[in-house]
């Protein structure tokens, strides 16, 4: 299937997927624990079955049963040397299944269970080709398209989808799965998915597993907003319950299917059936949906850039934008002195300034001699992934920097920038499109800066003929205006006007100009600066790049804004006056003033000291540095703990409650302040008093081998004193109860991923009932409630591990 014949069934009807797989496959005798593609390939029959019975219910696609068949999660059963043998016999029973039904075969791919650097130890390039491996064997093996599913973290999202567009051109669907809080386990909403991973060549994108229908429709709802593609939607039968020791799913295939077609009302194209559906539950939805009107799927696009975890729309009417300047090296000799020695310490510390000063982008430039630029670009953007919520303008002349720039930012880039220079319109250009990003497009060809504003506008045109013809549109684009200096050239100011006029109300483009050009030269610069910029504004400009510590400039754009009526623009004018007016009383600096229309960065500034602000900005390089200078000069090791970094961590896990912070800061702060205890440990053991803390013996249940939320819980807890055990994953009820005994453990900690393996956990409970065990027993995990706490009897139910932090201290109190 082309992609174009894909997105002519959609347009068709709408399409109904299958549901469940792996819960229907236990029912049919499937134990807990085997690798299920294994048992799939010794029991053949009971996969054919099931899939025969969802394509008779009316599904257009089924997925192959190939859930766990990459390299890594094969090496966990030491079956990894198959993986090509084992793909292409599961697609064979899947096609098997459908043969002269007309429904299709998808690939399936879904998360490998390991994290991604910084957090994790899993390279980004080595995630690709673990993709690649298996979308290779799919491929050959006939697949008519691929579906990426259940995937919590979006980085690893976009490596899956690239490793498909580098492999084939078939379809490709993706669908992550989100908490109740309408964001991935890693902080991701559904608007920021749509937005990055359509903008990366994905067909269809949307949301599986996570909750019920009903709970879905405010994710596809986001996702319809941005969305110039179809959205999928692929919920539970509801949410599990335990009944008679068993989890049951009670919503009927009556309730889903009317669930389901409010889905479709939503916006959704494609939807069908996860965790609990059966084929009486598809039947039931074809019928209901058979006769909606298909969702239309837009094709107004919108300038927008985005993190990985927000997204950033550009508006020509809209508020203008600063894109921060500061992180460049060129200039700053302290920068520039960080960055030889690999730090970049300065770099996030530039970052946060800026984002507290009002800028809405931050240009990333690591150009200097005596370093790797292309090596140092890429630890910038990992750093500043946790370090600011602001998107990235990746500035750079050397065509290979941007490429592996693009290639790894976890969010939408503007890339700065695109010439008619050959070497950017015939290279970069193509890179730019592959990885779905915004560019800057200035207007300079070989012979250089052109000579005329006819010139200026024809070198414009060109870019926009030949970004049209592969795949961009005018909202993708954004023009310099290409400011020259005024004291050279008396026309400067008059010609870059004329650009951003003809720029925006001809060709209906953003603009952007360096703001620094004009005045080069002249005295009293801020001064030019800050009126070329109110002027330009008035033309139009929809974005400067510019130093947002500068108040003179700062204060004149937002009242620029105002006097043009942009809107909010008053109460946006009004609210940035007031925290300067403040500053000024309290005669802070001037680059204190915060953003006006956001919450200042809750990082800098504490009070608390440097050590603390380490733990916050979760800065594990230089943390034990700045412990050594408070050792030094008196500070005892546990004035260190008790007074800077504990109240960090509980400060970074009030802000996790608040999703001021997520996963990935929560991370970096937990492994920032266990690089400091693990420094202070042996100082500790010297002091006298120390309370001994409890043992806690954690593990994930067996048959479940997913341990991202585990392994945080175990950090967060050995972060607070505690004497943390950790068993793995895929632990018997035996091991753990007898090691809960042995070490005399407060608490056990249980962890499931899987609705399929939650059970599991009520069988510890038990056993350690049985056997007078007196631990206390706490649980959690994406498919864990409160209330199956209470219905299994244990003594607790947490969150996430922050909230796991709070319980332990509240059943130990």
């Amino acid at each position: 299937m082309t992609r174009e014949e894909f997105q002519n069934l959609i347009s068709q009807r709408v399409i109904v997927l299958d549901g469940a797989t792996g819960t229907n496959l236990q029912k049919a005798g499937m134990p807990i624990g085997v690798c299920p593609e294994k048992w799939i390939l010794e029991h053949p029959q009971a996969l054919i079955d099931l899939q025969r019975a969802y394509v008779e219910a009316g599904t257009d696609i089924v997925y192959t049963p190939t859930f766990t068949a990459s390299r890594i999660k094969l090496e966990e059963y030491g079956l990894q040397d198959q993986l090509a043998e084992m793909n292409r016999e599961l697609v064979a029973l899947s096609k098997q299944a459908v043969a002269g039904s007309g429904a299709m075969v998808a690939g399936d791919l879904t998360m490998t269970g390991k994290q991604l650097a910084p957090i994790g130890d899993l390279e980004f390039e080595v995630l690709v080709e673990v993709y690649k491996e298996q979308a290779m064997a799919l491929a050959q093996a006939g697949v008519d398209l691929f579906v990426v599913e259940t995937m919590m973290s979006l980085q690893e999202t976009r490596a899956a989808v690239l490793a498909v567009r580098e492999v084939c051109d078939l379809p490709i669907m993706a669908s992550l799965t989100y908490e109740t809080d309408g964001r991935t386990l890693y902080g991701t909403d559904a608007k920021t998915a749509m937005v990055v991973l359509q903008s990366l060549g994905a067909d269809a994108v949307g949301i599986n597993c996570s909750t019920g229908p009903l709970e879905m429709i405010d994710a596809v709802l986001q996702m319809k907003e941005y969305a110039n593609i179809p959205v999928l939607a692929k919920p539970n039968a509801g949410l599990p319950e335990l009944e008679d020791g068993v989890t049951v799913y009670r919503m009927t295939p009556e309730e889903f299917a009317a669930a389901g077609a409010k889905l479709v009302e939503a916006g959704a194209s494609i939807v069908g059936g996860c965790c609990g559906t059966t084929p009486a539950h598809i039947r039931a939805l074809k019928q209901a949906v058979s006769n909606l009107p298909v969702p239309t799927i837009s094709t107004e696009k919108k300038s927008v850039l985005a993190t990985e975890r927000a997204v950033l729309t550009i508006d020509l009417d809209g508020s203008f934008l600063v894109v921060g300047e500061r992180i460049n090296p060129t200039g700053k000799k302290a920068l520039q002195a960080q960055l030889r020695e690999g730090d970049l310490e300065l770099v996030c510390q530039m970052a946060q300034e800026q984002e507290e000063n009002g800028a809405a982008i931050l240009d990333v430039n690591m150009g200097m001699n005596g370093i790797d630029e292309k090596e140092m670009m890429l630890a910038a953007i990992e750093e500043l992934g946790t370090a600011t919520s602001l998107p990235l303008c990746i500035d750079s002349s050397n065509v290979d920097v941007l490429e592996a720039a693009l290639r790894h930012y976890p969010g939408r880039a503007l890339v700065n920038s695109v010439s008619l220079e050959t070497v950017k319109i015939e290279r970069l250009l193509p890179i730019v499109a592959k990885y779905g990003a915004m560019f800057i497009l200035l207007p300079l060809s070989d012979e250089g800066i052109p000579a005329t504003t006819e010139e200026k506008r024809a070198i414009v045109r060109t870019i926009l003929t030949r970004a049209y013809s592969l795949g961009f549109t005018k909202e993708d684009i954004v023009v310099d205006g290409l400011t020259a200096t005024v004291g050279a050239n008396p026309d400067a100011a008059l010609e870059c006007f004329d650009t951003i006029h003809y720029c925006r109300n001809e060709l209906g483009l953003a603009t952007i100009c360096g703001l620094s050009n004009i005045s080069f030269g002249l005295p009293n610069r801020p001064f030019v600066n800050t009126a070329f910029l109110t002027m330009a504004i008035q033309q139009g400009l929809t974005m400067a790049i510019a130093n947002p510590s500068q108040d003179l400039l700062m204060n004149a754009a937002f009242a620029s804004d105002m006097l043009l009526h942009k809107p909010d623009s008053d109460i946006r004018y009004i609210n940035r006056m007031q925290v300067y007016e403040k500053h000024l009383a309290s005669q802070e600096p001037k680059a204190a003033v915060k953003k006006a229309d956001s919450a200042a960065s809750p990082i800098k500034g504490s009070g608390l000291g440097v050590v603390y602000d380490c733990v916050m900005s979760g800065d594990k390089k230089n943390i034990v540095k700045h412990v050594k200078v408070m050792l030094e000069n008196g500070t005892a090791p546990g004035e260190i703990i008790n007074g800077m970094l504990i109240p960090a961590i509980n400060d970074v896990g009030t802000l996790f409650e608040q999703q001021k912070y997520f996963l990935p800061q929560l991370i970096a702060s937990a492994g920032a302040m266990q690089t400091a205890i693990e420094y202070l440990e042996p100082l500790l053991k010297q002091e006298d008093g120390q309370e001994e803390m409890a043992t806690i013996v954690i593990a994930t249940v067996e048959g479940d081998i997913h341990d991202i939320g585990k392994n945080l819980v175990a950090l967060m807890l050995k972060n607070y004193g505690y004497r943390v055990i950790d068993l793995g994953k895929d632990v018997a009820a035996d091991t753990i109860v007898s090691t809960a005994m042995k070490e005399h453990a407060a608490v056990i900690g249980l962890s499931a991923l899987m609705t399929t393996t939650m059970m599991r956990m009520k069988d510890v409970v038990e056993l350690a009932k049985e056997r007078g065990c007196d631990s206390r027993i706490i649980i959690g995990g994406a498919c864990i409630t409160e209330s199956f706490a209470e219905e299994i009897g244990a003594d607790g139910y947490s969150a996430d591990a922050a909230s796991c932090v709070k319980l332990v201290q509240r059943l130990l109190a």
